[in-house]
């Protein structure tokens, strides 16, 4: 599909402001989009928008179709008479500037409990029928998910679905309908926290696409083992038909940077199983993330081309093979359901000419990094002067990476002379903005910067850091950074580079 030249901000909802400990669908998200959309944005990039798990990741999703129910905005509750003032005056001071997972959902759950309780007892006939209408859209992965949440959260203590009581974690019928009867409230009250997520999501996308904003987002590769995906398809992963655990896992060989590899544990699809249903479930996801984003990019895009398999009983991912995907078998039937593809490919790492042919077969955009440029002399493909075409997004840095003010106090004198060595002159701006506007000046079609970028914030503001166990996924901006001549100044640069159409 077209991608005109334009620009963008990448950041995460949970990093918005918010008096409630985590940033959420309502105002100050609005006033972010008028932030955008004053400055001459047009792209507006998130990461993934499930139920996170064990350590907050939203790569690590307890559904690959479901939305955060911690990102529902109470004051929108407030707004529609499902809460009142003062049920939110009750809440107690949480943090500004990080997420405590844990204190936010202690605070937030039983008040979006009161909202179902309150949406029973006043929703309209009209709000009926349009819960009713989602519940039946959505069942194709609401059903499975809003019991799996039922059961790990009411019954089980939060332990991986593999370690159910064999009847359940095998899904037996008869277990399933009796437990959808035991837990038929919770059930419920599940379906509606993503009734409501879907509902603000939704108008939160069409004031940003109203302003020519579109949103951006993440389809991970892989899936976490302990989602409703995994235990409602089990036919479609490579486990232990015993035990449930991955007999396949995912990850990335040894090279440079670890001698063992990376073991993700994720499990491996089944594809030969996949193939024989015309990849449906991956079709419905699809359809399900387009439904609240214009544009995706696909984490480990190589994936689709060949993947590493390690198998189940390893502890590094050293003794794995390459096995090929059915990528362009899947890219022409995902093409055939969807017609044009909105799709970004993640191609970063070592890359091979197999992925480069399947990304290039249908024209998806790749990335750039330029904080990857600087340090591997000429032929680096991350420098500007050796981008080959326009069909790539550039980033300073993305979510994985430091932020640029930290990725530049990092480094050697000797380091940032080469940097300096290829811009030039700088306007005394800060750094950031010297990189931010080598990225603007490029001829890639699509521009990207983290707000911590646009912010001019160091290390400390670092979105995540894979190497770090804790800590991650947590940090947010004080809403007062966001000035009319922060605005100002980024749109008089996205004009100068020729990025708003205006």
């Amino acid at each position: 599909m077209p991608f005109p030249r334009s620009s963008g901000i990448l950041l995460h909802p949970t990093s918005l402001p918010s008096r409630f400990g985590i940033g959420d669908l309502g105002e100050e998200a609005y006033r972010f989009v008028d932030f955008l959309a004053g400055s001459g944005q047009q792209l507006w990039q998130i990461l993934p928008l499930g139920p996170t798990g064990y350590g907050n990741s939203p790569y690590l999703s307890y559904s690959a179709m479901a939305g955060n129910p911690l990102l529902i905005s109470l004051e929108r509750l407030c707004d529609d008479g499902l809460l009142s003032q003062e049920d939110l005056a009750e809440v107690p001071e949480l943090p500004s500037d990080r997420v405590d997972y844990d204190r936010v959902e202690q605070v937030k759950t039983p008040l979006l409990q009161k909202s179902y309780r309150n949406f029973r007892s006043v929703a309209t006939t009209d709000q009926q029928k349009e819960f009713v209408e989602f519940c039946k859209d959505k069942a194709h992965w609401l059903d499975d998910y809003a019991l799996f949440i039922s059961l790990k959260t009411q019954v089980y203590n939060g332990t991986s679905w593999n370690t159910w009581d064999d009847e359940i974690s095998k899904r037996d019928p008869k277990a399933l309908e009796k437990w959808r009867e035991e837990l038929h409230e919770e059930v419920e009250f599940r379906k509606y926290l993503q009734f409501e997520f879907f509902r603000q999501w939704s108008a939160l996308k069409e004031y940003a696409n109203d302003r020519q904003i579109q949103m951006f987002g993440d389809i991970p590769f892989y899936v976490a083992h302990d989602s409703a995906d995994v235990w409602a398809h089990r036919d479609i992963f490579c486990l232990d038909e015993e035990t449930g655990k991955p007999s396949l896992m995912a990850g990335v060989p040894p090279d440079y940077f670890s001698a063992t590899g990376q073991l993700w544990g994720n499990p491996i699809y089944d594809w030969e199983e996949l193939k024989k249903t015309n990849f449906r479930w991956w079709m419905q996801r699809f359809h399900a993330v387009l439904d609240r984003l214009d544009l995706i990019r696909i984490d480990h895009f190589r994936g689709f081309e060949a993947y590493w398999a390690v198998p189940g009983n390893e502890e590094t991912a050293m003794n794995g093979e390459w096995v090929e995907a059915p990528g362009y078998e899947f890219f022409d039937r995902l093409k055939e359901e969807l017609g044009e593809l909105p799709i970004v490919a993640e191609d970063l790492g070592i890359i091979t000419p197999e992925v480069e042919a399947l990304r290039d077969r249908f024209k998806f955009p790749g990335m750039k990094i330029l904080h990857f440029a600087f340090d591997s002399g000429r032929d680096n493909p991350y420098l500007p002067f050796n981008y080959d075409s326009k069909n790539f997004v550039v980033y300073t840095g993305t979510h994985d990476n430091n932020t640029t003010v930290g990725w530049y106090e990092a480094r050697s004198d000797e380091e940032n002379q080469w940097v300096w060595n290829y811009i030039g002159c700088s306007r005394g701006e800060g750094f950031h903005w010297d990189l931010i506007r080598l990225a603007m000046s490029t001829n890639a079609n699509q521009a990207v910067f983290p707000l911590q970028d646009l912010l001019g914030l160091g290390a400390d503001a670092r979105m995540n850091e894979p190497s770090k166990a804790e800590g991650n996924w947590e940090w947010r901006y004080d809403p007062e950074l966001l000035t009319d001549e922060l605005r100002d100044r980024l749109l008089f640069y996205t004009c100068v580079y020729g990025r708003n159409p205006s």
